[in-house]
């Protein structure tokens, strides 16, 4: 079990970084997939939709802290 002194430790910072970083990404490649697929769709709407979702959860990954979860 982790104590409250190891939760903040710099390992776990700095895999909490990393994940939230993969994360990110993630968000910003399908949000660019989506955009891609609207261009080449007769109904663009949904996707556009889409990528906006995932463009909005890519900025948001950068304001969760460990506390959150």
């Amino acid at each position: 079990m982790a104590t409250p002194t190891d939760e903040n430790s710099a390992e776990f910072q700095r895999g909490w970084d990393a994940a939230l970083l993969a994360a990110r990404y993630w968000h910003e490649g399908k949000a660019k997939q989506a955009i891609i697929q609207s261009r080449r769709t007769r109904f663009p709407k949904a996707l556009e939709r889409e990528a906006e979702v995932h463009r909005h959860s890519a900025e948001m990954m950068m304001t969760l802290s460990p506390d959150d979860v």
